[in-house]
């Protein structure tokens, strides 16, 4: 059967190279958990060389299922810190894409038109928020998925149980999310697979659950790193406004009706699949699908004290959706070759898009960098940054900027997590005191404090402004404070702070009083 050229070597190369493009135009990668993850980086490659760093933090590795770009970075710093995470971030989608053409490949015999949409997905909130490590995880669980299904097709069952123990253990050494999703979708598709061949749907059940029992080894790894006091809180249960926002937002960037028109192109083609007579599912990706349609109802918001879970699920269970579409007809050449006109105009739309806000936000962010010219080698730095309230659609950017403080000057930023059975850097900056982790760094107008007093829990804090914020921190234990992007502010200048550099809203701030021996 002739190949069409949406099905093509050369179309799925251009796909490839298309699919890192948002991230070759931006000078500073603007994923915002990103500087967060780069200090991380610093710390634990230089804090043996580096006497400022041992003034402020501690790093011990740890085993955990949460390690994949942290053990990547090792080699690729050779090539600058900066520049290796890059290079290792382009290619997360890159990797992403393969596995969707595979996977498709595998699954429909051929490459369908309808998987051209799934590319901009990549580009989703998850990836965007900078959820690196789980990013890259589930890159990999699509490549494993396609090669999973590939060697059950060739009936090469045996080969398969001896391979996929040390992936599965790959996988989820770089994230456990991408090792669930795996294990999710391989059962489901061995599922079909085994009803198929004409098994009730006990046994295939059964037989399913069997044959997926080589994934089942990093499960034993799981128990071991969340038993105990790294289990982290898991909260969240059953909130379904959350959910519906998480999956309008599969695509949020920084335009909401450019993002949301995404997401509904994306439903419609899959309401299509289903009322249009010339489209069908295939069920060996349209039962995952419907699987990880539920995990995603069912799952808490927030698991072993890993924020927006369920929210990471949004983007892929639309990728499988979409990927289970096909046509009935492989003689349907017009309505396929439009289609897959639709899908590349779709696709190019999305990714000009992301390069445009990409290359509009690192500018920002780059341009926002030039206060650490002023900004001594080991200096602690108080960075407070501008939120919201999530009443803006734009991805918050500069949330962890002051991480670069950590990644360029070897000092010291108040905006690093804590993550229970995660944290293997940890501050030490105990003079820093309520200023010393995320998230102290955000400030919020007196406005969004006063619509959100009402909606807090029992214990929670409200947070601070920016002026409640310069007047409480620990001056002694900060040489410089940072502002950036916040509200409600008259960046002049105010008792004990002197200001040394100002930018397009933010403003660098010498703390005029004598610094602590940090020695």
């Amino acid at each position: 059967m002739e190949r069409k050229w949406w099905d093509s070597t050369a179309f799925f190369a251009l796909m490839v190279l298309a699919s890192m493009a948002p991230l070759i135009v931006a000078d500073v990668l603007p994923l915002v958990d990103l500087p967060g993850h780069l200090a991380r980086y610093r710390v634990a490659l230089d804090l043996d060389t580096s006497e400022y760093l041992q003034r402020y933090f501690a790093f011990r590795w740890i085993l955990s299922g949460n390690l994949g770009i942290d053990l990547l970075i090792i080699p690729f710093s050779a090539l600058g810190l900066e520049f290796g995470l890059k290079l290792l971030v382009t290619s997360i989608p890159a990797f992403a894409t393969i596995g969707i053409f595979w996977t498709a490949r595998e699954v429909h015999g051929r490459v369908p038109p309808t998987a051209i949409f799934a590319i901009p997905f990549l580009y989703g909130y998850p990836f965007n928020y900078g959820f690196l490590n789980f990013s890259l995880s589930m890159a990999l669980a699509l490549i494993a998925l396609a090669f999973w299904i590939r060697l059950g097709r060739l009936d090469r069952d045996a080969l398969r149980t001896i391979l996929f123990v040390p992936i599965s253990c790959l996988i989820w050494l770089a994230h456990a999310f991408g090792w669930g999703v795996l294990v999710l979708t391989a059962w489901s598709a061995e599922l079909i697979r085994e009803h198929d061949a004409g098994r009730s749907w006990t046994k295939a059940f059964f037989g399913a659950s069997l044959r997926t029992a080589a994934l089942a080894p990093p499960l034993a790894l799981m128990i071991l790193w969340r038993s105990g006091a790294a289990g982290g809180e898991t909260t969240g249960f059953f909130t379904f406004i959350p959910k519906i926002f998480a999956l309008l937002a599969a695509l949020r960037d920084n335009w909401l009706l450019w993002d949301s028109l995404g997401v509904a192109v994306a439903l419609v083609l899959i309401g299509a699949a289903r009322f249009d007579r010339r489209l069908e599912f295939s069920r060996k990706l349209a039962v995952p699908a419907a699987v990880l349609a539920i995990t995603f109802l069912v799952m808490p918001g927030q698991i072993f004290g890993s924020a927006f879970a369920d929210m990471r699920l949004a983007p892929y269970m639309l990728i499988f959706a979409i990927l289970a579409i096909r046509f009935r007809r492989e003689d349907d050449y017009a309505a396929m070759r439009t289609m897959a006109m639709l899908g590349l105009v779709f696709v190019a739309a999305r990714l000009v898009g992301n390069s445009v806000s990409f290359g509009m936000a690192g500018g920002e962010l780059r341009e926002q960098l030039r206060a650490l010219d002023h900004v001594p080698k080991g200096a602690a730095v108080l960075s407070l940054v501008g939120d919201t309230c999530n009443e803006t659609w734009r991805m918050p950017y500069h949330g962890h900027i002051g991480s670069y403080v950590i990644v360029r000057r070897e000092g010291f930023s108040n905006d690093q997590w804590r993550l229970a059975g995660a944290q293997m850097m940890t501050v030490k900056y105990y003079a820093a005191k309520n200023f010393a982790l995320d998230p102290s760094q955000f400030v919020y107008s007196h406005a969004c404090l006063k619509r959100t007093r009402q909606k807090l829990q029992k214990g929670e804090r409200l947070g601070r402004t920016v002026e409640q914020a310069i007047s409480e921190f620990p001056r002694s234990a900060f040489d410089y404070v940072w502002l950036v992007r916040v509200p409600d502010f008259d960046m002049s200048q105010r008792p004990g702070l002197v200001p040394i550099w100002r930018g397009r809203r933010s403003v660098l701030y010498k703390v005029d009083a004598p610094s602590p021996d940090r020695s």
